[in-house]
């Protein structure tokens, strides 16, 4: 049996193909105004991938701020739940799980058996997500698909205390007149982001093992400073498919226990 997972993200439509717990394809498409068209968009490029038919998926989950937009989605559940049984399923070690987006952070604690415990959610200030990294990479124009492995580059600490994007420009602007490398703005950006949202994982509770998922775990400084931060290395995920796709994942087992498949 095979079944579909979209994760309807605020920049992002993700989908993942499922057969029999082997992910046939994935594919990612930007969210426009038009949700459930980005949806399509997404699920006909995986199809395209995995060379299967439409009518040969048997239940498609939709997640994410957009699931509600996917009409021909069978069913939707929660990111929270989402996150819960994709991650589970790739690292069954997990106990609290780290998910940055471009928009928002959460972490959500689960048991042993990969059920929801708690969660929280830091959706008040983009300043702790992608959002604030993809800001600062056009105030210091540098390409942001290159900023992890300039910041591990970084030979100095300095400290970012702005708690907003739009101060953060500004605190980036003066220390680029002061003559500051880039990498240690860089280093001190990723730090700043680290802080938010380890803040936020301290007052949820820490136990471990700790995932980090979302499209920034896949930014090596991003994933450094978090290690750093924590005191522990994170579990993230490389081998078979990306951070950004766990919450389609986790839709498209949800939607492979409803079958039964």
């Amino acid at each position: 049996m095979i079944t579909a997972g979209i994760d309807c993200g605020s920049k992002n439509t993700k989908v993942v193909l499922l057969k029999e717990n082997n992910i046939l394809s994935t594919a990612s498409v930007l969210s426009g105004f038009d949700q459930e068209e980005s949806a399509e968009q997404a699920l006909n490029s995986a199809l395209e991938k995995a060379g299967i038919k439409r009518e040969d998926v048997k239940h498609l989950t939709a997640t994410g701020a957009g699931m509600e937009a996917i009409s021909f989605a069978d069913d939707n559940v929660t990111t929270i739940t989402c996150d819960g049984r994709g991650t589970f399923f790739l690292f069954p070690s997990t106990r609290t799980i780290i998910d940055i987006g471009a928009e928002e952070g959460l972490v959500v604690k689960i048991d042993e058996k990969g059920k929801v415990k708690d969660f929280g959610i830091n959706e008040k200030c983009a300043a702790g997500a992608g959002a604030f990294i993809e800001a600062m990479s056009r105030a210091l124009e540098v390409d942001i698909e290159i900023m992890g492995e300039l910041s591990l580059k970084s030979t100095k600490k300095i400290p970012m205390n702005a708690q907003c994007t739009i101060f953060a420009e500004s605190e980036v602007v003066s220390l680029i007149h002061q003559k500051t490398s880039k990498e240690d703005i860089i280093h001190a950006v990723h730090d700043a982001i680290a802080d938010r949202n380890t803040s936020m994982v301290r007052q949820i509770g820490i136990e471990k093992d700790v995932a980090l998922i979302g499209g920034v775990a896949n930014n090596i400084g991003f994933v450094d400073a978090m290690n750093k931060n924590l005191g522990f290395d994170l579990l993230v995920p490389k081998d078979n498919i990306a951070p950004q796709y766990i919450s389609a994942l986790g839709a498209a087992l949800i939607a492979q226990d409803k079958i039964g498949g």
